[in-house]
C-alpha cells in the first residue's frame, strides 16, 4: 500500500521512491547512501546548491527571533521589507513593489487577479481576458491551469476559469490576429522569457518585443512568469533583462531562495502601483503566509550571497559548456538537437526521453524528461567536472 503522502505528479499507487536525506552543492544522497548529480537544481530552483550554511544559519537565527507573523494591515516585519527591496533593486522596477506569497502558482494566480483589478480601477471592468501561449507553464492554481499552454495539465479538472485565449508559442502573426479579435477586452498577455516545464523553449529572435509592442497597442498589461527564468538562471537576474524587455508585472518563486523556504510574488512597475495606490481603498487578496518572516529571511540570505559570489554571471559560462557538450552529441547522432540558453538547457531525443533519464539516473545524474527532451538547469556553482560528468552519463546512457 502506499504511504500516507500523496506525490504531486506522480501515479498515485506507486509506492516505490527514492528517499533524499541529504545534499551539499551540487550531490545529493539517499537513504542507502547512493549520490547524484543534481543537474536539475531540484526542480528549477537551487541556485546557490545544496547545504550553504549561510542560508540556514539565516532561518534559523530568524526562527529564534520571530518565526511566524502575518503581514496583514497593520503589521509587517523586517525581513519580508528587506527581502523586497533587494528583489526590486534587481529587477527592471527599482522604483516598483512586491507582493509576497508561497509559491510560483499563488503568484501567477495574483498577478491574473491584478491585471484584471488594475483595467478596473481605471473604469475598463470589460477587460477579463488573458493570452497565453502554448507549450506555457504557469502553475496549478485554477488561474495557471486556466492558462496552461500544456494541455494535459488543463484536462480532467471541469470547467476552468472563463476569458482565456491561447495563441501559438512561436507566431507572433497569429498573436497579433488573436489580440485584435478581442480588441477592447484584453487585460493580460502572459509569457515565460524562456518556456520551461513546456520542454525548455527560448523566444524566436524579437518575440518578446513584440508582444510588448502588442500590449502596448491594445492597452494590455504584460507578466512575465519568472518563476524559472528569474534569479540569475539566464545570466541577468532576470529573463526581462536578458532579453532587454519591461514588462508591467513578473512573477517570481524558486530562486529568489534557492529553495530553501517557500517564498513567491508579484514584482509591480511603477505604473500598475500608481494606480492601485491612487485608487483601490483595500487590496483584497492576500495568503496567510505572506511575507513570513523566516522565509523572507532566506532570500535575503539567498540573494546577498548570489550577489556576492557572482551567480548569475556563471550561467553564460555554463551554458557554453553545456552547449558544447550537447553539440558534439548532436553531431555523433546520439542527439536530435538541442536548445536553451544560460544555464537552462534541453536535448531532444526526439523519442520517449523517460528511458533515457531512467538510465542516467541509475548512474547517479539526475535530469528530467519533458515528452522527446531532457531537462537540465544544474545549480550555478556546479563545476566544469561536473558539467562534463553530465554530458559524458548522458552520452553513455544513450549510446
Amino acid at each position: 500500500m502506499p504511504s500516507a503522502f500523496l506525490h504531486a505528479f506522480a501515479p498515485p499507487a506507486q509506492d516505490a521512491y527514492i528517499n533524499i536525506v541529504r545534499g551539499r552543492d551540487c550531490t545529493i544522497w539517499d537513504d542507502a547512501g547512493n549520490s547524484y548529480l543534481d543537474a536539475m537544481a531540484s526542480l528549477w530552483y537551487c541556485q546557490a546548491g545544496h547545504g550553504r550554511d549561510e542560508i540556514i544559519d539565516a532561518v534559523a537565527g530568524q526562527m529564534r527571533q520571530l518565526e511566524a507573523y502575518n503581514t496583514f494591515a497593520p503589521f509587517t516585519n523586517a525581513p519580508a521589507e528587506a527581502v523586497a527591496a533587494l528583489i526590486v533593486e534587481r529587477s527592471p522596477f527599482p522604483d516598483g513593489r512586491v507582493f509576497l506569497c508561497c509559491s510560483g502558482s499563488e503568484a501567477v494566480d495574483t498577478a491574473l487577479k491584478l491585471a484584471r483589478l488594475y483595467h478596473r480601477l481605471r473604469g475598463e471592468e470589460e477587460r477579463q481576458v488573458t493570452f497565453n501561449r502554448t507549450n506555457g507553464y504557469h502553475g496549478t492554481n485554477f488561474g495557471g491551469t486556466a492558462a496552461q499552454g500544456i494541455a494535459p495539465n488543463r484536462e480532467g479538472w471541469g470547467d476552468l476559469p472563463p476569458h482565456f485565449v491561447e495563441v501559438p508559442g512561436d507566431d507572433l502573426e497569429a498573436a497579433a490576429v488573436a489580440l485584435a479579435t478581442e480588441e477592447g477586452r484584453i487585460a493580460a498577455v502572459i509569457s515565460e522569457p524562456v518556456q520551461g516545464a513546456g520542454g525548455v523553449f527560448p523566444p524566436a529572435d524579437g518575440y518578446l518585443e513584440g508582444l510588448r509592442r502588442l500590449c502596448d497597442t491594445h492597452g494590455a498589461l504584460l507578466i512575465l512568469d519568472e518563476v524559472i527564468c528569474g534569479f540569475g538562471r539566464t545570466g541577468e537576474w532576470f529573463g526581462a533583462q536578458h532579453y532587454d524587455v519591461v514588462p508591467d508585472m513578473m512573477t517570481f518563486a524558486k530562486g529568489v531562495t534557492s529553495g530553501y523556504q517557500p517564498l513567491a510574488g508579484v514584482i509591480l512597475s511603477r505604473q500598475v502601483c500608481d494606480v492601485f495606490e491612487a485608487e483601490a481603498e483595500l487590496l483584497r487578496t492576500g495568503y496567510t503566509y505572506s511575507g513570513h518572516p523566516a522565509a523572507c529571511a532566506a532570500g535575503v540570505a539567498n540573494l546577498n550571497l548570489m550577489q556576492s559570489e557572482g551567480l548569475p554571471g556563471r550561467a553564460a559560462h555554463i551554458g557554453e559548456r553545456i552547449s558544447a557538450g550537447l553539440r558534439a552529441l548532436t553531431d555523433d547522432g546520439l542527439l536530435a538537437g538541442y536548445r536553451g540558453t544560460g544555464a537552462v538547457w534541453a536535448a531532444e531525443l526526439g523519442r520517449d526521453a523517460a528511458g533515457v533519464r531512467n538510465k542516467m539516473l541509475d548512474a547517479g545524474v539526475i535530469v528530467r524528461p519533458i515528452g522527446s527532451a531532457l531537462a537540465m538547469c544544474p545549480p550555478l556553482i556546479i563545476s566544469d567536472g561536473e558539467i562534463d560528468q553530465l554530458i559524458d552519463t548522458m552520452a553513455q546512457a544513450l549510446r
